[in-house]
């Protein structure tokens, strides 16, 4: 399994027993200066997955986006003293989206669940996810209803997931961050896609099979600051914008087409009253200001759409790397497979 911020493996339950018991799990923790929760979310989930999932042979995911406090120090300790823990550390901070998506590929439970380290995924949801999973679906996710956060950032973040549904041509899920299980089918599908700007949610109800969509309530941060900002949330905002929808450009163009038509009429009419009143009409020049600037300042709001569009463009052309790693513990020898699946 894997969860949110962290990855986890599970193999299959022992459920009917004997038809679960070779299956194994995977679970995806990513981390970003997350000293004072790194060792409570991974004690945590070992917990919720040796009492309610026993039957279960599971694997820890830790990844890493260079943490700048003792984060990397502590799970280093982690690994050392349960092999059953793995992590990479990334040489850089390759943002919120590339680190978590490149764990997930990396992998190699039948199921992977993703949580997020500050505990806001809450641990008790793995054997509802993996309940569901035995079930068939091969994606279940959970779907924030209610939150503990800032009121204000839980409103914002509501316009934002009904606005990108309404305009994108793919039925956007409302509150979903990631958090969910992931049935290794996905994963594969994910592995095959080779995008340099993943946007997980878009993908999974882009071209995710079949899901099961389980209601919780999103409790506070346990400990520490949150590293999203308006600039991050807006870079967010701007990838699944570029990625899903075409209503920037299509807006720019039924823009300057009624500004046009506007202009043209104004004109006309500018150009009649003159020509009646010919020495006592006397527009002045606030009229030609006001629309300079109002053209303008149309221009630049669409030319900045018109940017974020050429920008994610630019990055997919490039196809760099999802991550650079700067070092591995407790993975086992590469092989030339798994080389291939690493550059991937």
């Amino acid at each position: 399994m894997r969860i949110g911020n962290v990855g986890i493996f599970v193999k299959d339950l022992a459920g009917a027993r004997k038809f679960f018991e070779d299956y194994f799990g995977a679970t995806l923790l990513k981390t970003y200066n997350e000293e004072e929760n790194a060792r409570p979310i991974y004690e945590a989930v070992r917990d919720e997955i040796r009492k309610d999932c026993p039957d279960y042979d599971y694997e820890i995911l830790f990844i890493d986006n260079k943490s700048q406090d003792r984060t990397r120090r502590i799970i280093t300790d982690i690994c050392a003293q349960d092999p059953k823990v793995k992590a990479i550390f990334n040489s850089k901070n390759f943002g919120q989206f590339n680190s978590p998506y490149y764990g997930m590929i990396h992998t190699t439970g039948d199921c992977t669940i993703t949580i997020c380290a500050d505990f806001q995924d809450p641990v008790e949801m793995i054997p509802k996810f993996v309940a569901e999973w035995e079930k068939g679906y091969k994606i279940v996710i959970g779907k924030k209803t209610t939150s503990q956060e800032n009121p204000v950032m839980y409103f914002l973040r509501d316009c934002y997931y009904k606005t990108i549904k309404k305009m994108s041509n793919v039925e956007m899920i409302e509150q979903f961050t990631g958090f969910g299980l992931y049935d290794k089918s996905f994963i594969q599908t994910l592995r095959d896609l080779h995008d340099p700007t993943p946007f997980l949610r878009g993908i999974v109800a882009e071209l995710g099979p079949e899901r099961k969509e389980i209601e919780y309530t999103q409790p506070k941060r346990r400990a520490g600051k949150t590293h999203n900002n308006w600039y991050s949330l807006f870079d967010a905002a701007m990838l699944s914008f570029t990625s899903y929808t075409k209503i920037g450009m299509r807006m720019a163009e039924f823009f300057g087409f009624f500004c046009a038509a506007v202009s043209f009429i104004l004109g006309l009419v500018f150009l009649v009253a003159k020509l009646i009143h010919w020495n006592t009409f006397a527009a002045g020049y606030a009229p030609m200001i006001i629309a300079v600037f109002f053209v303008g300042g149309v221009q630049l709001t669409f030319l900045g759409f018109l940017g974020e569009y050429i920008m994610a463009m630019n990055a997919r052309i490039m196809d760099r790397p999802l991550v650079v790693e700067e070092k591995r513990l407790n993975f086992e020898p590469e092989t030339p497979e798994s080389d291939v699946v690493r550059a991937q």
